[in-house]
């Protein structure tokens, strides 16, 4: 990537919180580019932090076997969206700190975590289906990374590919469904292809 990152940011109000959401698809670079505007902010002497929005999901039991289709438990299941709408959405641009769960894999169990926020600079979050009702009008400025099916797949743990089917009715059927109802790419203010 030949652009200097810094340019897709909106011009920074001093003295304030401003919150920037990094949407995109699995694997389309979302974590990356974050740590990348970490670290172009810390060098112009902004605060930054980074809400990982894949930290706090819900437990197996919650979002799979339900006896919904598999898109719909993960577009729809994966997150307590209400939930984390009024205490980490609702909540963010005022607090100094928010306790949040914190899903761990190994054990599929969560643990509730303060995490500190800085009082003026820039919060970023970042994950898929950010821009969904719920959560939209929460942010200031909406990056979203376009990146084919094909290459996001590619980045995919080899193990994890070989379940193709898994692929097709539960990641691939909820992002046809994001693109198609929620259109990220149109409401995003700004679009960066990866």
């Amino acid at each position: 990537m030949d652009m200097d990152l810094y340019e897709i940011l909106p011009s920074l109000p001093s003295d304030e919180i401003y919150i920037i959401g990094v949407d995109g698809l699995s694997r389309s670079g979302k974590t990356t580019i974050v740590n990348q505007l970490e670290r172009k902010l810390s060098k112009k002497g902004i605060d930054s932090c980074t809400i990982h929005m894949d930290n706090h999901i819900v437990t197996k039991s919650e979002r799979y076997h339900t006896g919904f289709e598999d898109w719909y438990e993960y577009y729809q299941l994966q997150w307590e969206v209400e939930w984390l709408r009024e205490h980490l959405f609702e909540k963010v641009r005022s607090s100094s700190h928010l306790i949040l769960p914190f899903y761990h894999n190994e054990s599929d169990e969560r643990e509730y975590k303060k995490v500190d926020l800085p009082y003026e600079g820039v919060i970023f979050i970042e994950g898929v289906f950010l821009q969904r009702k719920e959560w939209r009008p929460y942010f200031n400025h909406l990056i979203f990374l376009d990146c084919p099916r094909s290459r996001r797949f590619g980045r995919e743990d080899p193990i994890a590919r070989k379940n193709k089917k898994k692929f097709r009715n539960r990641y691939w059927k909820a992002e046809e469904y994001y693109l198609r109802n929620v259109k990220p790419h149109k409401s995003a203010n700004f679009v960066l292809h990866t």
